[in-house]
């Protein structure tokens, strides 16, 4: 008799804002599922230990601990010496586009607390500077520049969902808000089902993230998506950008560019940098 299919579903509330949907799919005989709920578990345990550990919107956090010491050399845990070089990847990949610098412009668009407190009054921005010129980070230490802070964003979420979907095991999928790795062929062996510009694509062995202004947007031209080139809010003529890569941490980095590009620049940049797909939405 042949064995069932185990899937998992976990959602709860994630730590940059979001929610995390992790699924681990094994065909195996009913006592691994057990093994199973135990790696869902830690996997739910593990994203809230981020959220308090990477969090701007509270005082005590590494992350608003390091923003807060700009100017000194600050000590740093390994998790965030690892993500600070992934924003400095992502800065250098991105031609500058995705820039952890603009923590100081998206504060001026309102966006000073969790989404749900709602926006705060906006006030004058002005262009972020490039991120190497503020940030300096040696092994298990960094420092900003004085005035300078950060914000880790997307970027986190797709070096997580990488993370996470390898820990959880050779057939699993990890969904960060929109953020995801997709690892092993899912149910059928096929690939993972994932919609994606409103068709279902199959992903197996590959990220994939969408980068948009729709959701995240509390006034006219006021949402969370701000263009380093002007400090404001991108007026870009594409609504959402979705694009599948090998990892979920370089979709994330492909569909912010390619949503700050526009139309006539985004596809250009997606294919000199060997993105695996995209969707790309007015």
């Amino acid at each position: 008799m042949p064995c069932q299919e185990a899937s998992f579903c976990v959602c709860l509330p994630s730590s940059l804002g979001s929610h995390l949907t992790a699924w681990r799919s094994l065909v195996e005989p009913y006592r691994r599922q057990m093994v199973l709920e135990r790696r869902i578990f830690e996997g739910e345990s593990w994203v809230h230990q981020m959220h308090d550990r990477l969090t701007r919107f509270a005082p005590t956090p590494e992350l608003s601990r390091f923003n807060a010491s700009a100017g000194s050399w600050v000590d740093l845990s390994p998790l965030l010496e690892s993500l600070l070089h992934e924003c400095l990847r992502a800065h250098d990949l991105s031609g500058g586009l995705v820039n952890a610098a603009v923590l100081p412009s998206l504060l001026a668009a309102g966006y000073t607390r969790t989404f749900s407190e709602g926006p705060t009054r906006v006030t004058a921005s002005v262009v972020p500077p490039a991120l190497p010129e503020v940030l300096e980070v040696r092994p298990r230490s960094a420092r900003l520049r004085q005035g300078a802070s950060i914000d880790l964003g997307g970027i986190a979420k797709g070096w997580l969902a990488d993370r996470l979907a390898a820990d959880l095991g050779p057939n699993s999928l990890v969904n960060l808000c929109g953020d995801l790795y997709a690892r092993g062929g899912g149910e059928s062996g096929d690939g993972w089902p994932v919609g994606m510009g409103g068709k279902t694509v199959l992903l197996l062995d590959m990220g994939a993230a969408t980068s948009g202004t729709r959701k995240r947007t509390w006034g006219p031209d006021l949402h969370h998506l701000i263009d380093p080139r002007t400090g404001l809010p991108s007026r870009s003529d594409l609504a959402e950008a979705s694009v599948l890569a090998r990892t979920g941490a370089d979709a994330e980095i492909f569909a912010k560019t390619a949503l700050l590009l526009g139309s006539t620049k985004a596809e250009e940049y997606l294919v000199a940098h060997d993105a695996l797909g995209w969707s790309l939405t007015p």
